[in-house]
């Protein structure tokens, strides 16, 4: 490590050593201990590091490899590898398949005449201990995966290895390992649904700053250049030490240093933050300005509440991609509009919603008014909102299959906050009240 910068600690050296690594080649702790002069305690934090960057990935019999990391904006499909992690198998055959994508998975519960429709390249076979359907749809280019902890033949495994098709080994049976499967791909859809910081960062063309010895000068030429009104500031190892505002500059000479004016201890986001917990963080802070930076706090990029809330209408307008708990709590729940036009809701309460004592949960009944709030607080003014503060009353039991009304009132509404009132009845009873401070990620 004698040509090492200065400025770049050990730990980001060893990142960067593995990011140059080429894909595929294997790493080991105590060899790139050796080979970089560290302690195996620091190699392993830095292949740890790699590994939930997702440039590497440690994988039982194989060891750690260096992996080509997936951008978000390409659809994050399942390999057979997350496959054997997902059902806890135990790998038989066909292990240099392991990193092929898995397109669709299929259920062998049928006679292997009427199987061979169903299979096909880069799909994964369910099946039992039946090594002819094994042999079937590995001559299909499909993967096998075999419940019940059963083994393979020789000659299978032969075929596997020939063909680099994985087939693996699952001690679950067929429904649990199909429901797993199942939850992993939802899991993922729901993730790549929701917008984080890096999504808007990768299309940023250039990134401007300033540094703490700049002058007013250099700081209203890049403004000129730019047209941003701020911008962050760096120290010479490039973390952020503040921020400075180009209309804060007036008062200083050309050749005056812009620290006189400068903002301090900023508040700062990474990349892997979501849209919406950068949007909230703005207004809670009133501030409109964000550096991204890095685990030690070095600069990578800079965002603003308008490029933030222009993401978020834009991901709003994509296809429903998998569904978390508050849309399942929500799909039984109706809107309509009263004799003013005002927006209502009704709805049943399905068994999903219960406890053990067969009434609704108090934590499903606190989501469902607040999902009111919100759906009707942005028909009032088109903003979406944060829940700040809540007020429930829960005055009386409500059953399975009991329908139920809820009725939103507005009380109060800013330019930054909303209060209202929310009614939940049964057969014209008061069951349930709530009263919310809402406040808006959107004001400006």
């Amino acid at each position: 490590m004698e040509n090492r910068d200065e400025t770049v600690t050990k730990h980001e050296f060893l990142l960067q050593y593995i990011e140059g690594l080429k894909v595929g080649t294997k790493i080991s702790v105590r060899k790139l201990a050796k080979e970089m002069g560290v302690s195996e305690g620091t190699a392993y934090r830095a292949v740890k590091e790699a590994e939930n960057l997702g440039i590497v990935i440690t994988k039982e019999r194989m060891g750690t490899i260096r992996i080509e990391k997936k951008p978000r904006n390409i659809s994050d499909q399942l390999t057979f590898s997350d496959v054997v992690d997902i059902v806890e198998g135990h790998v038989l055959g066909g292990a240099e398949g392991l990193q092929k994508n898995l397109h669709k998975y299929v259920i062998g519960a049928m006679k292997i005449d009427a199987m061979a429709r169903y299979i096909d390249a880069g799909s994964l076979l369910i099946v039992g201990n039946r090594d002819d359907a094994h042999s079937l749809a590995l001559e299909h280019g499909a993967g096998v995966l075999i419940t019940g902890g059963f083994g393979i033949s020789r000659d299978v495994k032969n075929l596997a290895d020939e063909l680099n098709l994985p087939i693996f080994s699952s001690r679950h049976d067929t429904f649990t390992v199909a429901s797993m499967i199942n939850r992993a791909i939802f899991d993922r859809l729901i993730k790549k649904k929701i917008m984080i910081v890096e999504d808007i960062v990768a299309t940023k063309p250039k990134l401007y700053a300033l540094k703490i010895t700049s002058t007013a000068q250099e700081c209203r030429e890049l403004a000129a250049q730019s047209g941003e009104p701020r911008y962050a500031v760096t120290d010479e190892w490039n973390r952020v030490i503040g921020i400075v505002n180009i209309k804060d500059t007036v008062c200083l000479s050309d050749d005056q240093s812009i620290e006189k004016v400068l903002i301090r201890n900023p508040i700062t986001t990474s990349l892997q933050t979501s849209l919406a917990s950068a949007a909230q963080h703005m207004m809670w802070e009133g501030i409109d300005f964000l550096p991204i930076v890095d685990r030690n706090r070095k600069l990578i990029a800079t965002v603003n509440r308008k490029e933030v809330l222009q993401a978020m209408r834009d991901a709003q307008h994509q296809p429903q991609l998998g569904e978390t708990f508050d849309h399942l709590i929500w799909n039984g729940i109706a809107e309509e509009r009263d004799q003013e036009g005002r927006l209502f809701f009704h709805g049943f309460i399905t068994p999903q919603m219960a406890t053990d004592l067969g009434t609704i949960s108090e934590g499903v009944l606190a989501t469902v008014m607040t999902q009111a709030a919100f759906k009707s607080t942005k028909d009032i003014s088109g903003n979406d909102y944060v829940l700040d503060n809540m007020s429930t009353y829960f005055l009386r039991p409500v059953q399975i299959e009991d329908q139920i009304v809820i009725m939103p009132k507005l009380l109060e509404m800013s330019r930054r906050t909303c209060k209202i009132e929310i009614e939940m009845t049964h057969e014209d009873t008061l069951v349930s009240k709530a009263v919310m401070t809402l406040q808006s990620i959107e004001h400006g």
